[in-house]
């Protein structure tokens, strides 16, 4: 029986690369994306699927480790993100997936200039070990492992305009999807290893005075939830996504935030695809989630869209014509 849940799509959760530019770049790693390192769709062998992404996100106020406030002096920090993430099929169960972002600041009042350019460069393999097809429902299990590295030199110590940590990070995460008929649960749980970095000042204070330019970043746990609709034209989906820092300190009072504070949040949103009848391999996708509840984060509504095309290298089509499942293209 061919279900829906093989259907071509991803949703964005950034970076994916898992490396969080502080306040402003927060849960830029979990906007809605085609076939991503978050969700439960593989990309079938041979195929290339190409998506440019736009995420814009902002904030006015945010919490100074538990103390939720404002700041006349930042007003409202945006930050726009665009973004090219291409996917391959190495198998229907391996698939390669990458993501570049070029990422940019800006505060609404204050003096604080905003930043830009391009961030960190990164990849995941995705694999299916486990997939049992039981009539009407399937469940399957995916393990994925990923890493990022920054592609230019710019500046993490200048937070909330930073693009991002600069740290070099690994990570691995587990998935396991249901789906009755058209119908799905995810869950999802992340471990992310982050490198240290280095600052362009040879003394710093954390909760102790630190004599060196070398920054130890905490590591990530993180974890998600998903609920939804999945079919062969469209998917829709509610996301409860959470991340903790396993470290770290709170910013002061009224002090600019560190790369190596404590960063812990949960955010609400919903994610949606569509594939164009009239386009074959061509998907719209859009998305937005907004912050619950954090601590040395800002309190930020993320929305995002993107398209995405599929281009088939595979030397012969399945009879159903259907490029976008691996299920349906190899036995």
């Amino acid at each position: 029986m061919q279900t829906a849940k093989h259907v071509t799509m991803k949703f964005f959760t950034m970076p994916r690369n898992s490396v969080l530019a502080g306040l402003s770049l927060l849960l830029f790693s979990n906007p809605l994306q085609a076939q991503t390192d978050q969700d439960a769709i593989m990309m079938a062998k041979n195929n290339l699927c190409v998506g440019l992404m736009y995420g814009h996100s902002s904030w006015k106020n945010y919490w100074e480790g538990t103390y939720k406030r404002d700041n006349e002096n930042i007003g409202t920090l945006s930050t726009s993100m665009y973004s090219i993430m291409p996917n391959y099929g190495i198998s229907r169960r391996l698939n390669l997936l990458m993501n570049l972002p070029y990422v940019q600041t800006k505060a609404s009042a204050g003096t604080l200039h905003g930043m830009k350019g391009i961030q960190d460069l990164s990849a995941w393999l995705k694999w299916m070990p486990v997939e049992l097809d039981m009539g009407k429902s399937v469940f399957s299990v995916y393990g994925l492992a990923g890493a990022s590295l920054p592609l230019t030199n710019y500046t993490p110590d200048f937070l909330p305009m930073s693009i991002g940590l600069h740290s070099r990070t690994a990570s691995a995460r587990l998935i396991l999807d249901y789906q009755y008929s058209n119908w799905f649960v995810t869950a999802s749980g992340t471990y992310t290893y982050r490198g240290n970095i280095k600052i362009a000042r040879t003394a710093y204070y954390t909760t102790e005075m630190i004599l060196s330019n070398e920054v130890e970043m905490p590591n990530v746990a993180s974890y998600g939830a998903r609920l939804g609709y999945r079919s062969n034209r469209f998917i829709a989906e509610a996301v409860l996504m959470g991340m903790n820092t396993l470290g770290g300190f709170d910013i002061r009072k009224n002090d600019m935030p560190f790369p190596s504070n404590k960063m812990n949040a949960l955010t609400l949103g919903v994610n949606g695809k569509y594939n164009l009848p009239w386009v074959p391999g061509m998907s719209l996708t859009a998305g937005g989630n907004y912050v619950l509840h954090g601590r040395n984060v800002g309190q930020a509504l993320n929305i995002d869209a993107g398209i995405y095309y599929i281009l088939d290298f595979s030397k012969k089509k399945a009879a159903t014509g259907n490029n976008s499942s691996g299920k349906l293209n190899e036995k």
